[in-house]
């Protein structure tokens, strides 16, 4: 093999020298041509515009009632923000010192947590409100400073922390510091431009957007707020947000949303039932701004979709006077109740009232019209983990606890319909049966049955009228448990409804009882024993009986529509039918009239509430005994000839019946004004 001359080396070296020094040169000639020739054209173009991609927040559906009024409404709202990218530093005290000016001018907060104030003598003082957050102040981990450092002092320290220099008046230095010391705790950065203020007026964003025209970073931004228009309106069917769990994110990542482990979704309620249709879909966008931090273009290159509206069955007019009467006459019972107890020098009268439910369905749908629980809570105050929640799970009312869909309470004389409506269909009694009450019905020893009343010889009819123990033990006894409990389950009892939030199936006296004796079957005929039930099941069994015999799937969502409202997503109005209750209309029209004359005959125990009332009604009190006073509660339907509503109310320790029954007039009245 030959060998290459020391000539051919040379040569070879020339050439890269050569293509070396060419290359540098045309390295050269362009950084002359971007400095020099055309280094302002450059510059000018780079400060002329930046471009960024952001992503777009979804926009959650919101929740209204089946009128259309809102019920949880998202609201446009304006804040002032400070972006570090395009701020000023040298003018930022100074914009900061014109923001305060103007948002004091139109009367707005901006967000002041200093805790030193200028007293009316001109000196700095701690506030006396703020011990925990002085403290913080003076930690070794911030100022490191002695516990004994004065307010003066302490400001002195953040004014060179945030090296704030210059000849200000000590409220201009003090309110300096309080926003630098804002911007620090809510990690002001490049990353997170900070909130000056939010929830401004329109009149504060035309000054503030006046005044900073031109001026470096400052920029006023819209957001949308989620709220509930009347936040202690029906807290318990709405439901709220919160941190989603790993189980949750594992779960909804299964549907077609895209969800992050930052997401806020629905922990109860309608927030929770219907997540994924109020959910929306995020977007991105590209903001263009200039150099000192203006928008000059966004372009959409995702759009964000909305989540859907949700209706509900609910009328927010009927759900307003349900809350507002369960409210008054819970609060009635216990003052009456604290009156007699000190009268007569013992309790059991009512004195121990606190809480109590109503519902209210449409017969022809079994829709939720109202539903009420008391003590209620502010949604818009609520948020898991936080102070209100912390003070309200503190409450020995439990005002969190949705008593009318999960609450099961001993349901008392109420129950008697269904017993009759089941003797009658399986011929144990007939209507013109009677049965002789001496007050005292004891053919269980260890399960002897008070009446309240003497009333010697009684048919179906006037024990319903008058509401008779001794009766219904005795056809209780004929019935047994066992005929009563299927009968009870055809009514609803020891079933879910169907309702689309949160609901107990209560407990059914029998064969869900742990230590069932024979005895036990006379006192669940009178609705006592291992009875206990939510006011929603009362409802529907009393829907149930107006609607002869036929019961229907209990619905609170009437339909879901497109965040705009124009297109139907999916219709939930059409009645669903769950089973009929077995029992021929000849039998229940015997119940029902027998209802009837518990509000029309002057022997009625509901006769001095409904004795004329302005449309007929069919219903049936009922008193449960329990620790303390006992519940009153109250079913009733109206108009009786041509079924509309149906009502159920607990009041828990009531102890007399007009308080339960003065809810349902009330709703009642509203109904048919």
């Amino acid at each position: 093999m030959r060998k290459k001359s020391k000539s051919g080396k040379k040569s070879v070296y020339t050439v890269c020298i050569i293509v070396t020094l060419v290359f540098f040169a045309i390295f050269a000639a362009r950084l002359i041509d971007w400095q020099i020739i055309h280094g302002e054209e450059y510059k000018n173009l780079a400060a002329r515009s930046t471009s960024y991609t952001v992503s777009t927040d979804a926009i959650r559906g919101e929740i209204l009632d089946k009128n259309g009024t809102g019920l949880v409404v998202n609201t446009t709202h304006y804040k002032v923000v400070i972006d570090k990218l395009y701020v000023d530093e040298d003018k930022l005290d100074d914009t900061i010192l014109s923001l305060i000016k103007i948002t004091e001018q139109t009367k707005e907060k901006w967000a002041d947590n200093l805790p030193i104030d200028l007293n009316a003598n001109g000196k700095f003082q701690y506030k006396k409100s703020s011990e925990d957050d002085v403290q913080k102040l003076l930690a070794a981990d911030f100022l490191n400073l002695p516990e004994q450092t004065d307010a003066n002092e302490c400001l002195n320290a953040l004014a060179e922390r945030y090296k704030i220099s210059g000849n200000y008046a000590k409220t201009d230095l003090r309110n300096l510091v309080s926003v630098h010391y804002n911007m620090e705790i809510t990690g002001y950065s490049g990353s997170k431009p900070y909130v000056f203020a939010e929830d401004i007026s329109q009149n504060s964003v035309s000054a503030i957007s006046e005044s900073t025209q031109g001026v470096s970073g400052v920029e006023v931004q819209t957001y949308l707020e989620r709220s509930a228009a009347n936040p202690e309106l029906a807290p318990h069917l709405l439901g709220a947000l919160g941190s989603m769990s790993e189980d949750e994110y594992n779960e909804l990542s299964k549907s077609e949303k895209k969800y992050s482990l930052s997401d806020k979704v629905g922990k109860f309620g309608i927030e929770h039932a219907f997540e994924t249709q109020l959910k929306g879909e995020g977007g991105t966008k590209i903001i263009k701004r200039n150099s000192d931090g203006t928008v000059v273009d966004k372009v959409e290159t995702i759009d964000a979709k909305p989540g859907n509206t949700v209706f509900l069955t609910i009328d927010s007019k009927l759900q307003e006077v349900a809350s507002k009467s369960l409210a008054e006459n819970v609060k009635a019972a216990k003052e009456a109740g604290k009156a007699l107890k000190k009268a007569n020098g013992k309790g059991g009268y009512g004195e121990d009232c606190e809480t109590g439910a109503v519902v209210m369905l449409s017969v022809k749908d079994f829709s939720v019209l109202a539903a009420a629980s008391y003590p209620t809570y502010d949604l818009n105050k609520y948020s898991e983990y936080g102070d209100y929640y912390i003070k309200l799970s503190e409450n020995e009312n439990s005002p969190m606890y949705n008593r009318a869909f999960v609450g099961s309470f001993a349901c008392g004389s109420v129950y008697k319909p269904c017993v009759a409506a089941a003797a009658l269909e399986e011929k144990v009694i007939k209507k013109d049966t009677e049965i002789y009450c001496d007050q005292y019905y004891d053919y269980y020893p260890t399960n002897v049955v008070k009446c309240m009343h003497y009333h010697g010889n009684l048919n179906v009819t006037g024990a319903i009228t008058q509401s008779c123990n001794y009766f219904f033990a005795e056809t209780g006894r004929r019935l047994g448990i066992d005929t009563m409990y299927l009968y009870a389950e055809k009514f609803g009892f020891g079933e879910y409804t169907g309702i689309e939030v949160e609901e107990s199936k209560g407990t059914l006296a029998g064969r869900d009882s742990t230590s069932w004796q024979a005895g036990n079957t006379v006192q669940a005929a009178i609705g006592q024993s291992d009875n206990a039930f939510t006011p929603l099941q009362l409802a529907t069994y009393t829907a149930t009986i107006a609607n002869n015999g036929i019961r229907l799937k209990t619905h609170l969502v009437s339909k879901t529509t497109d965040y705009e409202r124009k297109n139907t997503i999916e219709d939930y109005d059409s009645p669903v039918e769950v089973g009929s209750c077995g029992v021929s209309k000849e039998n229940l029209d015997i119940v029902r009239n027998a209802m009837l004359d518990v509000t029309r005959d002057e022997d009625g125990t509901a006769y001095s509430v409904f004795g004329n009332y302005k449309v007929k009604v069919a219903a049936k009190t009922g008193t449960a005994e329990n620790s303390g006073s006992d519940h009153t509660t109250f079913i009733c339907y109206a108009p009786f000839d041509n079924p509309e509503v149906a009502v159920a109310v607990v009041i828990e320790h009531g102890a007399k019946g007009m308080y339960s029954m003065q809810v349902a007039k009330d709703l009642l009245d509203a109904y048919f004004k």
